[in-house]
């Protein structure tokens, strides 16, 4: 295999990354978005290439010998975005951990440095590849140097790639013709003037010809067009000076070659600390490839394994009487592996099961632990609550969650886990399964066997030894944010909750979905011939491509997007077509029955148990408003919008006979909150005396009394009223209403004017965030809000209507919250049978038993409406029935 050196420009992949991931900051605030873009790309390429040498080139801010005889050269160019600036010295300093030789030469660019090295490589035996998204690189291309150009195409980063032949095959001419190319048309970016007139086609066409600019100065007489010609003679100094801006070269002061540095040198254990202080924790098992696991970053933790029933049942006595301890159930994916308990820090045990104790006889010893009256802390207590509970353990006195903590003090992280929050508050990696034992977690028992339960001891160990820590290090953090009662009065307990939801389930009418699933394949078959017919052909209606084409070219339909793959057919295409053409309706109704039919029918047949339930899981920690999520499956999109769409809820039925669906709705509890939060007038008096808050916002904005208001008008102001919770836009409330945005602005205009308190509501909402940083609901919930930081003016104002809603929205889950936990407590406490068993945003389902409908009716109202003190009532509609359709 040829050796090769693996050359970066290092200024353009920083700001593809910049530019390419949303602002991303550690736990000190600084950004570093560009950072980890970098590293992405770096370790992507790195490991397509196996280079045995890497070189990483920047500009400096220096002028460079271009610019000395060009001022104006590059003089267009943005400045660098504040939010990326610092993160440079940063990048340059975990790469100079990476052993990446980084070079940056006064007097000359980054592309200059790349051309010298490659050269160079070439003379000493080496090919070279060189990363970088400027197209003046493919000047240097040859067989031995390929130069890669990453593009982000959708949410993926595809690499072109460029020998000197590729480039002739695809623009005609060759690496060194390239730069003549440019020499004629110029280069806006980098202010290169080229000939006026000669635009990129032309300019092509004359070096296709003539090969060079002298060349074709000295033929300028034969060149067409007459303009090009005549401009080119004028302007030829231009062009040659052109040439030479536009040139590489390939003969700065470079000095040697750097020496070869391998893999294990690139992903180190000074590198891993690095990441591991960033917060990259999707690439820990990247850096812990190479083994070199840093000594310091280990943990600390005096670990002790109990392999006896003696040991374990000793440590139970003695733990219970601690001041607290924590625990911590070890898997391998299901498979039990032991328990890992701690009660001071950086001690911790673990009893494992691969010693004389059986796993059920281990949980038989701990059950006076568990349920005793000794106070208790672990991570992901709804996980924990639901394992112990398959061993008949109903846990007391689990006084604290570490990862519901880590998500009240940030709710916008993407991951929870244990060791990904023990660095965020205790600055040190646990070494996660995958740093232990590689990503294919089943080998671990494997792992075991061959006498590395060292190993294992101490992975276990450091998970309780770091929650015991963590308690300390979150809790203190929560009271001093002020979020105390958020925590313990709606968080805690809610996990609670939501493991007697998951646990109870909601029973399926398998019969009745089958019945369903067989009406919509009747109605797909009948819309399929329809949209035959009226395109005068079959076609793969499934395919955008095909459709594209019979919509588009066959039909002549006014024309949508046209992109590299074909026309778009996206909703948003054809619901600006629908009610124009029959067989666009037909196509949106045809999507709305296959998604039914495939994404529930099908996707709900697949989830049932043998008790004839699906038992959806509740996320508590994935949205950052504070909103509860459920997956597997998905029950919170279950359809209501459509008549078809909500026939889906007459298969979801109580569990027994002698049960009826209680389902409790909150009327309209954003515009209640925002109202509140406000403190509008006139908003706060039409919620106290019931009216109809669509009407009189109609009303108002169409400056007419409410009995002339028509229904259109009505729902207009409706979409007003919804649309300013979420810091609506003329441009997209025109687009909702299918009128003019000057119509649009004027809707909006007079909202503002009829309700001015809203209007200093949402100016004060932004303008606090940017202040601290985060937006906050009634209970103290936060929501931190790095797109307000954004040098992108669309990303900037996404994170202005996140300020705006966010108070809404949050507060609003937070009060549904509150309501779960005291209707679950009163249920409980109170002997019922009923239970709660479904949220669906700001619906509750509850299964209750006939001889308990009223008591359980009126219980769940009262909750549900004092779930919070208001300056305006919430009011909640209580519906019963033998299916959630006939309840709600």
């Amino acid at each position: 295999m040829n050796r090769k050196i693996m050359l970066i420009d290092g200024n353009s992949i920083v700001n593809r990354a910049f530019y390419g991931i949303p602002l991303l900051s550690d736990k000190n605030g600084m950004f570093t978005n560009a950072v980890y873009g970098f590293i992405n790309i770096f370790q992507k390429l790195y490991f397509e290439e196996r280079p045995s040498a890497v070189v990483a080139a920047f500009d400096l801010p220096a002028p460079t010998f271009r610019h000395k005889q060009f001022s104006d050269y590059k003089a267009g160019r943005k400045p660098m975005p504040n939010e990326l600036r610092p993160q440079l010295p940063l990048l340059k300093e975990l790469l100079g951990l990476m052993n990446i030789k980084i070079t940056e030469i006064e007097g000359y660019e980054a592309d200059d440095i790349l051309g010298s090295y490659a050269k160079l490589a070439e003379a000493d035996g080496l090919d070279a590849v060189i990363i970088s998204g400027d197209r003046d690189l493919l000047q240097i291309a040859t067989d031995r140097t390929k130069i890669r150009i990453p593009k982000t195409k959708g949410n993926k980063t595809e690499v072109e790639d460029y020998y000197a032949l590729d480039i002739v095959g695809q623009l005609g001419v060759t690496p060194r013709e390239y730069i003549d190319v440019k020499a004629l048309m110029g280069d806006s970016s980098d202010n290169i003037p080229g000939v006026p007139g000669i635009g990129e086609k032309t300019a092509f066409k004359i070096i296709m010809e003539y090969k060079t600019v002298e060349n074709a100065i000295a033929n300028a007489e034969k060149i067409t067009p007459k303009k090009a010609s005549e401009n080119l003679k004028e302007h030829s100094e231009t062009a040659l000076f052109s040439k030479m801006l536009a040139t590489i070269n390939t003969d700065a002061p470079i000095g040697k070659l750097p020496g070869d540095v391998s893999e294990a040198e690139i992903f180190n254990a000074e590198a891993y600390e690095k990441i591991q202080q960033l917060g990259f924790k999707s690439m820990y098992s990247l850096f812990a490839r190479a083994e070199t696991v840093s000594e310091k970053k280990k943990p600390a933790t005096v670990s002790m394994i109990l392999k006896t029933e003696a040991e374990l049942a000793a440590l139970v006595e003695e733990i219970k009487s601690a001041d607290y301890s924590a625990f911590a159930l070890i898997y391998d994916e299901d498979n039990f592996l032991g328990i890992a308990f701690s009660s001071e820090p950086n001690k911790a045990c673990f009893a494992t099961i691969f010693g004389e104790i059986g796993e059920q006889r281990m949980f038989e010893l701990c059950r006076a632990y568990f349920e005793g009256e000794n106070k208790k802390v672990c991570h992901d207590i709804k996980t924990q609550l639901t394992r112990l509970s398959e061993y008949g353990i109903e846990p007391k006195h689990l006084i604290f969650d570490t990862m519901l903590a880590a998500y009240i003090l940030n709710a916008s992280k993407d991951n929870y886990d244990c060791d990904d929050v023990a660095l965020e508050y205790l600055d040190e990696s646990l070494l996660s399964y995958e740093a232990f034992f590689g990503k294919n977690k089943t080998k671990v028992v494997y792992t075991i066997l061959n006498n590395d339960e060292e190993k294992l001891m101490s992975f276990a160990c450091s998970q309780s030894d770091a929650v015991y820590r963590l308690y300390g290090a979150t809790a203190s953090k929560i009271e001093s944010a002020g979020q105390h009662g958020l925590y313990h009065n709606i968080e805690l307990p809610l996990a609670h909750v939501l493991r007697d939801m998951e646990k109870l389930g909601v029973k399926i009418d398998k019969d009745a979905l089958y019945e369903y699933g067989k009406e919509l394949d009747t109605e797909i078959k009948t819309l399929t011939g329809e949209i035959y017919a009226l395109s005068g052909e079959e076609f793969n209606i499934a395919s955008p491509k095909q459709l594209g084409v019979i919509l588009f070219e066959k039909l002549g339909l006014k024309s949508g997007k046209k992109n590299k793959t074909g026309y778009s057919t996206s909703a948003e295409v054809l619901s600006e077509l629908s009610g124009d053409y029959p067989v666009v309706d037909k196509i949106l109704e045809y999507r709305t029955y296959t998604k039914l039919k495939s994404t529930y029918v099908d996707g709900l047949l697949s989830e049932i148990r043998p008790d004839g339930k699906i038992h959806s899981t509740f996320n508590q920690v994935i949205a950052s408003t504070g909103r509860i999520s459920s997956t597997e499956p998905n029950l919170q999109n279950i359809p209501i919008r459509t008549a078809i769409g909500r026939e889906l809820r007459k298969i979801f039925i109580p569990s027994d006979p002698s049960f009826v669906f209680l389902d409790a709705d909150y009327s309209q509890i954003e515009l209640r909150i925002l109202a509140h939060i406000s403190g509008d007038e006139t908003f706060i008096k039409a919620f106290r005396e019931g009216e109809d808050i669509h009407r009189i916002t109609a009303a108002r904005v169409f400056r007419m009394p409410e009995e002339f208001v028509s229904q259109e008008q009505r729902s207009a102001a409706k979409a007003v009223n919804f649309g300013i919770v979420y810091g609506i836009s003329a441009f997209s409330l025109s687009k909702d209403l299918k009128i003019g945005m000057k119509e649009a602005q004027s809707y909006i205009d007079g909202y503002f004017e009829k309700y001015p308190g809203v209007k200093t509501y949402l100016d004060n909402a932004v303008a606090s965030a940017k202040e601290k940083g985060y937006a906050e609901t009634i209970f103290g919930r936060r929501r931190y809000i790095h797109e307000l930081k954004s040098p992108n003016f669309n990303t900037r104002s996404f994170g202005e209507r996140i300020a705006m809603n966010m108070p809404i929205q949050g507060s609003a889950a937070d009060i549904i919250k509150i309501a779960m936990v005291r209707v679950h407590k009163r249920l409980v406490d109170g002997g019922f049978r009923s239970r709660l068993i479904l949220q669906i945003h700001d619906e509750l389902l509850v299964e209750a038993d006939i001889g308990e409908i009223c008591e359980v009716q009126k219980l769940l109202a009262d909750e549900m409406q004092n779930a919070a003190k208001l300056s305006v009532p919430l009011d909640v509609e209580v519906k019963r029935g033998k299916s959630w359709y006939e309840a709600h």
